[in-house]
């Protein structure tokens, strides 16, 4: 076991080591299960658009999943990924948990590659996403077969490269049978490992209390999971204090996204950065700067520096600084980007 320690692709390391923290990003993945068809004749021929250029940057930017080759970041290069890192490295980043999962195509020794060539420190996902992205053998498996897969995949790896978080465990809402399957399977995984969890919820306020209810009753550590993708889960402040008072870390890890329309669920509109900052310095007045942590989720290509888009550098860069104008101490930001990852990441057993 690696108690004490952190789990990335290129082994253990002291918590110590880890630096500036970003809790949730993909460098290699493909999303294409997430595609959404068109409706007019012109968008479904802009969908099919083989390059991502200014002409066309503001049609993905309004509509990201419906332009095809924007869904395939696990298409970049390893030369073009190791720059994109490289501005996170220049611009004083230090780790990167990417929370690719079975269902979104994970590659650990791609990233063990980007992080010997660039320094960072990258700590892998183990577990499952979303139901209708799984394979037809997670749909027979058992509980304790999920389980063990997840274990396997943290205490001995994939050709010697070690998980080193549970998660992204992807969920929708409501629930579907096979998702809750994966769900408890994880949060067992998490009590025999001391591993750190990692949720996305479905899209829905309700989606985040059900399931820290049910990895509390799978033997998990709810102060050791990250409730991910509140900025388009809970909208309201109440919410968002009601679920910190179960103990569980908040993310908000949208960071870089200005467009307000939400095409994956049009009844939502979309959070400026100015409004994820109110609502994290919300949850500090209210006494809860010890669980708040951030990321970008970068998994389309038009969000990389190389077509235009903010990177992993952003929060780092744009972020941080205007926290410090809206009343955001330092030592408050260094929590979210320091000391609570660092905490988080650290194994238990």
């Amino acid at each position: 076991m690696s108690s004490g320690k952190v789990q990335t692709v290129c082994g253990v390391i002291s918590p110590d080591q880890l630096g500036k923290t970003l809790t949730h990003e993909h460098i290699r993945l493909q999303y294409m299960c997430c595609y959404l068809e068109p409706k007019t004749d012109s968008d479904k021929e802009r969908a099919r658009d083989p390059e991502i250029r200014l002409d066309n940057l503001g049609w993905i930017r309004q509509y990201p999943y419906s332009h095809i080759e924007n869904l395939k970041l696990g298409d970049e290069t390893i030369k073009s990924m190791i720059t994109e890192i490289g501005f996170f490295k220049e611009n004083g980043g230090g780790s990167i948990v990417e929370a690719t999962t079975v269902g979104i195509n994970p590659d650990w020794e791609f990233l063990k590659e980007v992080s010997q060539s660039t320094g960072v420190h990258i700590i892998a996902g183990a577990g499952h996403y979303m139901g209708f992205t799984l394979p037809e053998y997670a749909k027979d498996a058992s509980i304790d077969e999920l389980c063990q897969e997840i274990v396997k995949d943290i205490e001995e790896g994939r050709n010697g490269i070690k998980g080193g978080v549970i998660g992204e465990i992807g969920c929708t809402y409501p629930l579907t049978d096979l998702e809750r399957k994966c769900l408890i399977a994880a949060s067992k995984a998490q009590k025999i490992t001391g591993a750190p969890l990692l949720i996305h919820p479905g899209k829905h306020h309700d989606s985040p209390i059900e399931i820290v209810n049910i990895i509390k009753e799978s033997g998990g550590d709810v102060t050791k999971t990250v409730m991910s993708h509140l900025d388009r889960t809970i909208f309201e402040y109440s919410g968002l204090v009601e679920l910190a008072k179960t103990g569980c870390i908040l993310e908000h890890d949208f960071f870089g996204i200005e467009v307000s329309h939400y095409q994956n669920n049009l009844a939502v509109d979309f959070l400026s950065d100015a409004q994820r900052i109110y609502r994290i310095k919300h949850l500090i007045d209210q006494g809860f700067e010890d669980q708040l942590v951030i990321a970008h989720d970068v998994h389309t290509r038009h969000r990389l520096v190389k077509y235009g888009g903010h990177g992993y550098s952003h929060i780092l860069c744009n972020v941080v600084p205007k926290m410090l104008q809206r009343g955001i101490t330092q030592e408050q930001v260094d929590k979210m980007l320091i000391s609570t990852p660092r905490r988080w990441l650290t194994f238990s057993k």
